[in-house]
């Protein structure tokens, strides 16, 4: 048994501690420079930028996700972007990724969001397989393009 809630202020070092453990299993740990300042901010600040959830098993965090808000010219309507998604290797298997794509695929229904979209690494077959399982299609005619660090900067100057 478990239970999923928005996550609180007094949540931000947990979810900070997801950050990591996510970006361990991707391989991309020195990436992450987020601090639970930062994301409580993000989150909890005047202006919030993003939302996220918390599953607990028996009071104990074993996952998380957090989103924020786009727009899809096309359809008109905004749409949800998980940003990241989180389970405990301990907790897997158990419908916690499951009941967090529910979960998000309600708000994004009940708030009139015409989708939720993500990015997965192409070689995480294991998520792969899960998003499938789900009706998740790919996107293969897209490719995602970034700006971030010196180019970012060099390109605002």
């Amino acid at each position: 048994m478990f239970t999923l809630r928005d996550a609180r202020p007094s949540d931000t070092a947990t979810i900070c501690g997801f950050v990591r453990d996510l970006a361990r299993y991707e391989n991309l740990e020195h990436e992450m420079v987020a601090t639970p300042e930062l994301i409580g901010a993000a989150l909890f600040g005047p202006a919030p930028k993003a939302f996220a959830m918390i599953c607990e098993v028996e009071g104990k965090p074993a996952g998380f996700t957090l989103c924020f808000y786009n727009f899809s010219t096309f359809l008109g309507r905004a749409g949800i972007y998980i940003e990241d998604l989180y389970v405990d290797p301990a907790y897997r298997k158990h419908g916690i990724g499951r009941a967090i794509f529910k979960a998000l695929a309600s708000r994004a229904v009940k708030e009139g969001c015409g989708r939720v979209e993500w990015s997965v690494l192409n070689w995480n077959t294991p998520a792969l397989d899960f998003y499938a399982e789900m009706g998740a299609k790919p996107m293969t005619e897209w490719q995602i393009q970034r700006l971030t660090g010196d180019a970012l900067v060099a390109l605002a100057a």
